[in-house]
C-alpha cells in the first residue's frame, strides 16, 4: 500500500526535478518541493478557490480580435478573524516552473475583494468577480496560477490560503471537440 501510495508523489517530483531553472529560481530554488518558499512552512487558515476552474479563453467583446479568460477568486478564513498581509499568484506556463507573478497589497486586495481594510472576518467569503485574463491578439497559451493570500491572526500568527487556477490555450468548444 505504501508504494502505491508513493508513486503519484514520485511521479510529480520526478516531474518537478527536470524543469529547467533559469526564470523561476527566486520564486522556486527548491526542486524537490512543490511550492514556493514563501509559501512553505505557513500553516493553511484560509480557504481559496477559482469558478469557474478551469477557465477557457473566449472573445473579448470590448476588444474585438483578443481574449479573455472569465473567472472570480473567493477566500474565506476559517481560523479566526484574519488581516491580510499579502495576495498574490505564481505562474506555470512552460517549463520553468514556477514564476512569481501577480502581488496585490493590503488595500489593493480590500479593493479587488470588497473587503474593507484587508480585514476577513472568520467564516465570511469575499470575492472577486473579474480576476481574469486577457490575451493580446490571437495568442492563446494554457497555464496554471497558484493564487495566494498570507494573513495574520490577532497575536501575529501568520496563515495561507493557496488555490490552483487552471487556464486552458483552446476555447471550450474547441477543447470538447479535441477529447
Amino acid at each position: 500500500m505504501k508504494t502505491l501510495m508513493l508513486a503519484p508523489a514520485t511521479c510529480l517530483l520526478g516531474l518537478l526535478l527536470v524543469a529547467p531553472r533559469a526564470h523561476a529560481q527566486a520564486a522556486w530554488p527548491d526542486r524537490t518541493r512543490v511550492l514556493p518558499d514563501k509559501l512553505r512552512q505557513v500553516p493553511v487558515g484560509l480557504v481559496l478557490w477559482h469558478t469557474p476552474n478551469p477557465a477557457y479563453p473566449e472573445p473579448n467583446p470590448s476588444q474585438p480580435g483578443q481574449y479573455v479568460w472569465r473567472h472570480s477568486t473567493a477566500v474565506r478564513a476559517d481560523v479566526a478573524d484574519l488581516q491580510v498581509v499579502e495576495c498574490g499568484s505564481f505562474i506555470w506556463y512552460n517549463e520553468s516552473g514556477w514564476q512569481a507573478n501577480v502581488r496585490l497589497s493590503p488595500a489593493e486586495f480590500a479593493a479587488q475583494f470588497g473587503c474593507l481594510q484587508g480585514k476577513l472576518a472568520k467564516g465570511r467569503t469575499y470575492t472577486y468577480p473579474r480576476n481574469y485574463r486577457y490575451a493580446p491578439g490571437q495568442q492563446l497559451y494554457g497555464g496554471d496560477a497558484l493564487w495566494y493570500i498570507l494573513a495574520t491572526n490577532s497575536r501575529g500568527q501568520l496563515f495561507k490560503g493557496i488555490g490552483l487556477m487552471e487556464t486552458e490555450a483552446q476555447p471550450l468548444s474547441n477543447a470538447v471537440r479535441t477529447r
